[in-house]
């Protein structure tokens, strides 16, 4: 990520135990993250390998079943 300034707060050892980010950058992370868990959902969709249903099917079969359930 470039341009992604790196501060830090430390202990008083000079241990670092937090990060400093602009809400600009922490906005572009949060994005950034979303995306990767979106990606990463569809892949272990995907490697599933179900059987793949047109919507219009699926509503059919779910209101079909609806008409059915007692």
């Amino acid at each position: 990520m470039s341009g992604l300034k790196e501060r830090y707060l430390t202990d008083e050892h000079g241990t670092k135990v937090a990060v400093i980010l602009s809400l600009e950058e922490y906005e572009r992370l949060l994005e950034a993250w979303e995306e990767l868990e979106a990606i990463q959902a569809y892949d272990a969709a995907k490697a599933l390998e179900d059987e793949v249903v047109a919507l219009e099917a699926a509503i059919a079969e779910i209101e079909q079943s609806r008409q059915s359930a007692p």
